[in-house]
C-alpha cells in the first residue's frame, strides 16, 4: 500500500469520543469494562504532562497517540490507527513526532507496552529501534500478558554490535 498524506495536531475536545470508542474497538478488544472511556481521555486531554495527537486523513480522524510526559522518560500509553488507514506511514509519522516531541523535552527515553500477542506491535516498534526490557504477566486486567519495549533517543535506531 502507498503512504497516505496525514496531517497531525494536537486533539481536541471534539475528538475524546472518537479516541475513546477507538480504544474501546481496536486496543482493549476482549477485555472487562472501558478503562480508556471519554472520561480518562478528557483527563488525559486536560493534563499537563501528557500530550494526545491526532492524525488525519483528508480531514478525517485517523489515529491518535497518547504520551505521558515524566523527568526523565515518556510513556505512549495509548496508540491507534484506523484499519483502513493502517500500513501506511500514518503510524510511523505520529510516533516521529512523539520521538521528537520527547527529545524536544529533554527526555530521552520512551516506553510502550503491548499485548504480547500483537506481533505486528511488536515489528513496527523494533523496526523503530525499540527494544524488548520485560514481560508483564497479568498487565491487562490479569487476561494477558504484556511485553514492555523501550526506545534510548538520541540513539541511532538500528544498533550493530562491535
Amino acid at each position: 500500500m502507498s503512504k497516505l498524506p496525514c496531517t497531525l495536531r494536537l486533539a481536541r475536545g471534539s475528538d475524546i469520543q472518537q479516541i475513546a470508542v477507538m480504544s474501546r474497538c481496536l486496543i482493549e478488544v476482549g477485555l472487562h469494562g472501558w478503562t480508556w472511556h471519554p472520561t480518562r481521555i478528557a483527563r488525559a486531554l486536560r493534563g499537563r504532562e501528557t500530550c494526545v495527537l491526532v492524525a488525519e486523513v483528508e480531514g478525517r480522524f485517523a489515529g491518535f497517540a497518547i504520551t505521558e510526559f515524566g523527568d526523565a522518560r515518556a510513556h505512549l500509553s495509548l496508540f491507534a490507527v484506523q484499519p483502513a488507514h493502517q500500513r501506511r506511514g500514518i503510524g510511523l509519522a505520529m510516533i516521529e513526532w512523539i520521538m521528537e516531541s520527547v527529545l524536544t523535552a529533554g527526555i530521552t527515553q520512551i516506553d510502550v507496552e503491548m499485548r504480547s500477542n500483537n506481533f505486528a506491535a511488536r515489528c513496527f516498534y523494533e523496526a523503530l529501534g525499540f527494544l524488548p526490557t520485560g514481560q508483564l504477566a497479568g498487565y491487562y486486567q490479569n487476561i494477558e500478558t504484556a511485553v514492555r519495549m523501550q526506545r534510548r533517543l538520541g540513539l541511532p535506531a538500528t544498533t550493530s554490535t562491535q
